[in-house]
């Protein structure tokens, strides 16, 4: 990974402007761009108010609520795209009883009073039918996360939703680390914290535990360093 690819800001300028010209009223006088962050006015917004924002906002910023904090998640880029199939098609091979679905919403962190969009969610077959833009992780198996070359993918990903994804109870967290070619497994949680965090190098048989039940090849990945 570059300098330059690890600082890359949450959004540009432009998108910033979408955003505030969709925000509701309310919400829109609290909205700054700030070094190239997205950042709020006079405190937090709450989560119902971070819900009305993340539906108004244009399909190119993904927005999402971790630790009180509204974030913007990277758009995916070609490389992550490619990591996010190779997963979907080693699911479809062991489980074909389960759907990897990608760029879910989820109430996580304790009390659902977080809103995380995974880049995978492991579910039973149209688990989801029905819901709106959030779901409860209630009969979630695992939750995905490919890392992106953006400055707040270390927060993000490897410090705030592990205890987001432990906190709503999802049984395991797979962590796809494209910085530093791991694969991350945590399992195990308890008391908003998983007990069980195994990192393997790419290249590495990789079995995830229970309810998963799934062995990685992730020789693979080895095709999308960068």
């Amino acid at each position: 990974m570059t300098p330059e690819t690890a600082d890359r800001p949450q959004m540009d300028v432009e998108d910033f402007d979408e955003l505030v010209r969709r925000a509701p009223r309310e919400i829109r006088n609290r909205l700054e761009f700030l070094g190239g962050r997205l950042c709020i006015r006079h405190g937090p917004l709450d989560v119902d108010e971070f819900e009305e924002l993340a539906a108004a906002a244009p399909e190119t910023v993904r927005l999402e609520y971790i630790n009180g904090k509204v974030e913007v998640k990277a758009v995916p880029d070609g490389n992550h795209r490619s990591i996010f199939m190779w997963l979907l098609r080693q699911c479809m091979q062991h489980r074909p009883d389960l759907d990897l679905v990608p760029e879910s919403g989820v109430k996580a962190e304790t009390y659902r009073k977080g809103r995380a969009r995974t880049d995978g969610t492991l579910v039973p077959v149209d688990h989801f039918r029905g819901d709106g833009e959030w779901s409860d992780p209630d009969g979630a198996l695992m939750a995905v996360e490919i890392t992106s070359h953006d400055r707040d993918t270390d927060q993000r990903d490897r410090i705030d939703k592990p205890v987001g994804y432990a906190g709503a109870e999802i049984p395991v967290y797979l962590l796809i680390d494209r910085d530093n070619h791991t694969v991350t497994v945590f399992s195990e949680p308890k008391d908003g914290r998983y007990q069980q965090v195994s990192p393997h190098p790419w290249g590495a048989t990789v079995e995830l535990p229970a309810p998963v039940n799934i062995t990685l090849d992730t020789e693979k990945l080895k095709d999308y360093a960068d």
